[in-house]
């Protein structure tokens, strides 16, 4: 079952999130994301979080409506958006996507992205942001992914040092690399077929893959 967590950040665009959803998604509200549903035309399966996002009224009306609504007090150790991934993983949940995760504060969104690699997940867990993809690959451990020429692919240290990287399908290659916590080596590489892995020996990082990358949005990119 594929889970989408709907947060309470910020959506730039609604229209480019309606080709992701399909009608058998489990669809989870992190408290205020339970907006994002309604302006989706969705009604969320269930509502997680202290609801300090949420209008009395409007937690009422989707309680009345079927919602399941678990309240959390908001004193406590952890944040909505980690309650709601371990609800959808409690409700069978083998793949989980992150939307509305961006923007806003910067120490909130700081820590929605690292929450990807706060614990080895049990499911796949990914944060989707309009065209960009974020996800965590622990060694010794590997990330297959299908893209198209071009599309850009960028690998952020999250621990230390990540050892033996090593791609596949990646127009710049790196063959058993280290890279260190801080290192902009592996930044802006891009899809060269349309199958692609990035293999670790050894430690944390984080990959951002950015389908339908133009370079003129953003001038031109050199690679690692």
């Amino acid at each position: 079952m594929r889970a989408l967590i709907a947060v309470n950040g910020v959506i730039q665009d609604y229209s480019s999130l309606q080709p992701l959803l399909r009608d058998d998604d489990y669809l989870v509200a992190a408290d205020g994301g339970a907006l994002h549903w309604l302006a989706l035309g969705r009604t969320p399966h269930v509502v997680v979080g202290d609801l300090d996002s949420l209008p009395a009224d409007l937690v009422e009306s989707l309680a009345a409506q079927g919602v399941r609504i678990e309240r959390h007090p908001r004193e406590k150790d952890q944040t909505d958006i980690e309650l709601a991934i371990e609800r959808a993983l409690r409700d069978g949940a083998d793949e989980v996507l992150l939307i509305g995760a961006l923007g806003g504060r910067l120490d909130q969104t700081l820590a929605n992205v690292l929450l990807l690699a706060q614990r080895n997940w049990p499911a796949s867990v990914q944060l989707v942001e309009g065209e960009q993809i974020a996800e965590v690959v622990r060694g010794p451990g590997a990330l297959a992914f299908g893209g198209a020429p071009g599309d850009l692919v960028s690998l952020i240290p999250l621990s230390p040092t990540v050892q033996g990287v090593t791609y596949r399908g990646l127009r710049y290659p790196l063959e058993e690399a280290e890279l260190s916590l801080g290192s902009t080596r592996a930044i802006s590489n891009e899809m060269a077929e349309p199958h692609a892995s990035i293999f670790i020996r050894q430690g944390l990082a984080l990959v951002v893959r950015t389908l339908n990358y133009r370079a003129e949005d953003e001038g031109s990119t050199e690679g690692p």
